[in-house]
């Protein structure tokens, strides 16, 4: 039997994974759904020569502009609106004054808070010309995401979404990076379960509808291993291969997973118009 929580919202399993109501979708697609906008804007406001920082500021004012609250200004210290990560940093990348140079790739994570509910993505941007290995690590990434989604779904569990996304990167003989993973979330930014991005099928806590949680695969050219600098936020790969990230924050259907933070202006892959 589920165990109940009668001071939040929902009921937890005995995994402590929150079962959200029909009625809370509502809410984690209006905080998704301006998340995906505001990433749909930074794509106009990535140069070679633009600075991480001016980016972070732009995302800072317009959630400011939205009446929304950043979920990541004053985490544990962290003073920014944005993680921006660029090529061989594979997460936790701090905003500042480094600029852009002619076929940079870097990801754009936001989480913001709007009524209490927190919509967390991250994108993929090119600076200038996108090289053809980096082209490819983007679009392996990005089909990753998706195959990850399309294995959530009632009844299965939370190592098949881990091992659809390893088996699909692996064969395109890339990594799936182990040191990262994918959180519940709802009305707080961090919540049980982890959602690894690797695994074995038939393992893990089963999925149930109500379930909302982030799915965020990080993946390297290069091998998976990686290392925090000593900002203790900014995580590189060891080997100095490019790195690439995509999330999503879905959640669990009757009949599978719906995605929260859907890009309205057909953004959320680099490439597409």
């Amino acid at each position: 039997m589920p165990v109940l929580d009668e001071d939040a919202r929902g009921r937890l399993t005995r995994d402590g994974i929150r079962i959200y109501d029909t009625d809370d979708f509502a809410g984690m697609h209006a905080a998704g759904r301006l998340a995906a906008q505001l990433l749909d804007e930074v794509a106009e406001h990535v140069w070679p020569g633009q600075t991480t920082g001016a980016i972070d500021d732009y995302i800072r004012g317009r959630i400011e502009e939205e009446g929304a609250t950043s979920a990541t200004i004053g985490y544990k210290g962290y003073q920014h609106a944005t993680c921006i990560s660029i090529n061989h940093v594979v997460c936790h990348g701090i905003p500042g004054d480094k600029k852009l140079k002619d076929g940079d790739i870097l990801n754009v994570d936001i989480t913001v808070i709007v009524d209490g509910w927190y919509g967390d993505t991250s994108r993929m941007y090119v600076a200038g010309k996108l090289s053809r290995k980096a082209e490819r690590l983007i679009q392996v990434t990005h089909d990753s995401l998706m195959v990850g989604i399309e294995a959530a779904r009632p009844g299965k569990t939370f190592g098949d979404i881990g091992h659809a996304i390893q088996t699909f990167v692996e064969g395109q003989r890339m990594s799936v990076v182990r040191d990262f993973c994918g959180h519940g979330l709802g009305r707080v930014f961090h919540a049980p379960p982890n959602v690894l991005h690797y695994g074995r099928g038939g393992t893990g806590p089963v999925l149930e509808e109500g379930m909302f949680f982030t799915i965020e695969p990080m993946v390297n050219l290069g091998r998976p291993e990686t290392k925090v600098l000593s900002d203790d936020w900014t995580a590189v790969t060891r080997d100095k291969s490019l790195s690439a990230q995509f999330e999503h924050s879905v959640g669990i259907t009757a009949d599978g997973a719906e995605i929260f933070t859907l890009s309205p202006a057909g953004k959320f892959h680099p490439t597409y118009e």
